[in-house]
Parts: C-alpha cells; sequence; structure tokens
C-alpha cells in the first residue's frame, strides 16, 4: 500500500510539473521525467499529450498526423489511404462501417480546419469497441513564417460514442496546446517574449442519432462548441491576464484619468441602477 500511495504521488507530481512547462519543450522534458522516474514510463507516455507530428502518405498525396492513437508498433495508420507506414501486415484497422465513417469525417474535419484555420493539418481516427466506437479529432496548425513571431496550435479531441438506439452520448475529452514567441527587431532573442501552455476540458451530451451521418454532424457540433470556448479561455488567460499584469505595473496613460474614467463609470452605472429600482 506504501508503494502504490507513493508511486502515485510521485505521479501527480510528475504531472503537474509538466503541466507547468512549455508545450513545445514537451518532449525534451518528457525524457528527462523518464531518466528520473524509469519505474513510471508506461503511465506517463500514456497520460502526457505530446505535440503532434505531421507525415506524408506517399499513395495518398496528403499529410497526416501522427499520435498514440493511429500507432501499432513502430507503425503509423494514415486516414487517407488507411495503409501504415512502415508497412504492416497485421495493423489494427476500423471495421468496414467503421472506416466508410472515418473517410467521412476526414473530409468534413478537412473542410473545418480550412473554415477556422486556414491552413494546417486535421486528422481523424476511429476504432470499435465492445459496446460502440471511440475516435481522436486531431489539428495541427504551425506559424513559422516571419523572422519576428512563430506560433504552434494543437488540438486533440478524444470522443466516446455509446450508441442508445436513436440516441448517442458522447463523452468528449479536448486538449489544446498552444504556443507563440516574438522576438525583438531582427529576431533578438533579447527580447523575445515567449507564451505558451495547455489546456484540458469535458464534455458530455447525448445527441440524436437516426443514421451514420449524424455522428460526423454531433461530434462536429461538439468540437467546435468546445474549441470555441477553448480559443476564448487560452486568450483570457495568456493575454487577458498578461495585458492586466503590465498595465498593473505601468499605465499606458495618466492614472489620474483612469480614475476619473472609473469614478464616471460608477457614477453612470449608479444612476442607471436607481431608475431601474
Amino acid at each position: 500500500m506504501a508503494d502504490y500511495d507513493e508511486n502515485d504521488q510521485q505521479m501527480d507530481c510528475a504531472l503537474d510539473l509538466m503541466r507547468r512547462l512549455p508545450p513545445q519543450n514537451v518532449e525534451e522534458n518528457l525524457i528527462t521525467l523518464l531518466e528520473v522516474l524509469p519505474e513510471l514510463t508506461e503511465d506517463l507516455l500514456s497520460a502526457i499529450d505530446q505535440p503532434l507530428k505531421i507525415r506524408q502518405d506517399a499513395q495518398a498525396g496528403k499529410e497526416y498526423l501522427v499520435c498514440d492513437y493511429n500507432r501499432d508498433g513502430d507503425s503509423y495508420r494514415s486516414p487517407w489511404s488507411n495503409e501504415y507506414d512502415p508497412p504492416l501486415a497485421d495493423g489494427n484497422v476500423p471495421s468496414d462501417r467503421l472506416r466508410k465513417l472515418e473517410m467521412a469525417a476526414n473530409e468534413a474535419f478537412d473542410t473545418y480546419k480550412e473554415l477556422y484555420y486556414e491552413g494546417g493539418v486535421s486528422s481523424v481516427y476511429l476504432w470499435d469497441m465492445d459496446d460502440s466506437f471511440a475516435g481522436v479529432v486531431l489539428i495541427k496548425k504551425v506559424n513559422d513564417g516571419t523572422v519576428r513571431s512563430k506560433g504552434s496550435w494543437d488540438s486533440i479531441h478524444v470522443i466516446e460514442v455509446v450508441e442508445k438506439g436513436r440516441q448517442a452520448r458522447y463523452k468528449l475529452t479536448s486538449t489544446v496546446m498552444l504556443y507563440t514567441v516574438a522576438s525583438g527587431a531582427k529576431g533578438d532573442r533579447q527580447n523575445e517574449i515567449n507564451l505558451s501552455g495547455s489546456l484540458t476540458r469535458q464534455d458530455e451530451r447525448d445527441l440524436p442519432n437516426e443514421d451514420a451521418s449524424a455522428h460526423i454532424v454531433n461530434m462536429g457540433r461538439m468540437v467546435e462548441d468546445m474549441e470555441f470556448k477553448m480559443r476564448n479561455a487560452l486568450q483570457e488567460v495568456y493575454f487577458g491576464k498578461t495585458r492586466d499584469i503590465v498595465n498593473g505595473l505601468r499605465s499606458a496613460s495618466d492614472l489620474s484619468e483612469s480614475k476619473n474614467r472609473e469614478r464616471l463609470q460608477r457614477d453612470l452605472f449608479g444612476q442607471l441602477k436607481s431608475r431601474k429600482d
């Protein structure tokens, strides 16, 4: 019991540490962590999300994203050709019914990616389960077109689906990893600003399921709503808070003007409230 408690505490501390470190360095930090805690290698690899990597499907001529969900051994399955690279004769593939749904979902999220990201790479992988199926929606957008700024957005949406007649229960776990780096003039690293972090949220809904295509609509709506909420949360945490801190340290305008403006706002609010009462 004591050994279990110690391992459990080490796992919690390791995960808490990884959440506080820059997501763009998660691979290097994870390797260092595994050297310190080799006995937790399997648990850490399954629990810590890493930035998505891009591969090229030579057969389909399209890019796809790789992660643990489309890996079998040392090979990764492409959602476009359904083939493993390096080739794997007995690799896990979805059933025929699920493969058709997977292909349609990839086409749908490819359009979604263009609408909201104006580029990037997306991949959808589905796999069979005893009572129904599960899947993951992956989206990656990298912006490294200029010397003075670069950034990356990685979305990982894991969805569990349980079909119940004409209804289906969807359980969504979403993780977003974001990092942005802005350098000074001519790429001056001394004046570099780095804002990065990750966010995980969950959602669960019971939605109508008239036919197979309804799954794509339902999953798409949940992912769209979740990304909208998480983007706003990230913007508030990483940009809104930064602005508040800077303004608290040094105001951009005369403090007396700011105080007069705040006092005027309070007076107007008080007058409006008294009229309503």
